[in-house]
């Protein structure tokens, strides 16, 4: 039975992966994907495309207008986006988580179904200027005045916030509890952004150029006093059923970023002449890359087994966060090594490589840095918390 069972899976995600990449080459082909990338623009026809095909409903129940499935199919969505244009997987894993949020709270249901169908964007607003993964330190503050709330302050790295209808935003609502931790008082809140109080600036990056990345300025910007994700105070607790998933994800987009710059890599050193042949021949172009082949199919293995794991409701916030690890830090290595086999033309704009190249710098550190990761581990591993 284990062995039908295995068979079917593998059938199944083979069908899969072989309908996301072929509604890819349709809708966004590569030439298509680099212009995004160098124009800094977000690509809302081919969004739509996803959300009327049943991409962006992946993990969301059909009576919600979501197509089902779980996380190892969303881990096959995301590595395929991010192996042809990362940005969109960032943006297509912020979206998502979103919508888990909503569904973990049993609230504010009638989201989810503009969300799935690609017709409404939603972010995130969680980190700060001077926070980043320090959270409790956040200085936004939302004050409730008897009929809704009003939220001043700052966030940044903010991912879709142009694009949004609606942004999470996590501010402080309560001052802590006493001899409760800081997190207490912390409030999850639906903001609007069609309104005077809610201006967004588009930060130009030279990493994730498409994906939409900017500041927001919060001047008593109104919330409804219905606004709130799960309970008032505990906006941590309401993110934290979707952290687990997110290191899966964000571990399938250095996957799709490690095989798009090992095909293209294979792809150049195929192609390649030099001293009477193809480049390819040589031990110093082919143990580089033999090298990078391993390592990406033992992160996929790990990110496979997350993501199993998660899907079958078992403890899994060790193994995610071991997947989020090796996944990027492999696809750093990689990304290193296939654009030196390339050589210049690993770093010409007309390239694909320096995309790649550039993109596999952010999986170190979003949506956590690597050492923060690290810390969690160890934590898990029974030593005692470091940070």
């Amino acid at each position: 039975m284990a062995d039908i069972l295995h068979a079917f899976r593998e059938e199944h995600e083979q069908s899969l992966t072989q309908s996301i990449q072929g509604l890819l080459s349709r809708h966004l082909p590569i030439e298509r994907a680099a212009e995004a990338d160098r124009d800094r623009v977000f690509l809302r026809d081919v969004w739509k495309t996803l959300g009327e095909n049943g991409v962006l409903g992946l993990g969301i129940p059909e009576e919600h207008g979501g197509s089902c499935g779980g996380v190892a199919e969303s881990a096959i969505v995301t590595r395929e986006l991010a192996r042809v244009l990362p940005s969109m997987a960032v943006d297509y894993v912020l979206c998502g988580m979103v919508g888990r949020t909503i569904l973990d709270s049993g609230q504010h249901g009638e989201l989810i179904s503009g969300l799935a169908s690609g017709d409404r964007i939603y972010s995130y607003a969680l980190s700060e200027p001077g926070g980043g993964s320090d959270l409790l330190s956040l200085r936004t503050q939302a004050k409730f005045d008897g009929k809704s709330f009003h939220i001043n302050g700052s966030k940044l790295w903010i991912s879709l916030a142009q694009e949004s209808d609606l942004i999470f935003v996590l501010a402080r609502t309560d001052e802590p509890e006493p001899g409760r931790s800081q997190a207490s008082g912390l409030s999850l809140l639906i903001v609007p952004t069609d309104q005077p109080g809610v201006q967004v600036n588009k930060v130009n990056m030279a990493i994730m150029r498409a994906a939409g990345t900017c500041e927001i300025f919060f001047t008593d910007a109104y919330a409804p006093a219905d606004s709130i994700v799960g309970e008032r105070g505990r906006g941590l607790q309401a993110l934290r059923g979707t952290l687990d998933v997110e290191r899966v994800l964000s571990a399938a987009i250095s996957l799709g970023i490690g095989h798009g710059a090992l095909d293209l890599a294979l792809r150049y050193v195929g192609e390649r002449e030099a001293f009477g042949g193809p480049i390819g021949r040589f031990q110093a172009v082919q143990h580089p890359l033999a090298e990078s082949a391993s390592e990406l199919t033992a992160a996929s293995l790990l990110v496979e087994h997350a993501a199993r794991n998660l899907d079958e409701g078992k403890p899994a916030s060790q193994e995610s966060a071991m997947a989020k690890l090796v996944a990027s830090e492999c696809v750093g290595r990689l990304v290193d090594r296939a654009s030196r086999v390339m050589g210049a033309m690993g770093m010409a704009e007309e390239s694909g490589m320096q995309r790649y190249v550039r993109d596999a710098r952010l999986q170190l550190f979003s949506p956590v840095n690597n050492d923060l990761v690290r810390n969690i581990i160890a934590q898990g591993l029974g030593l005692p918390r470091s940070y």
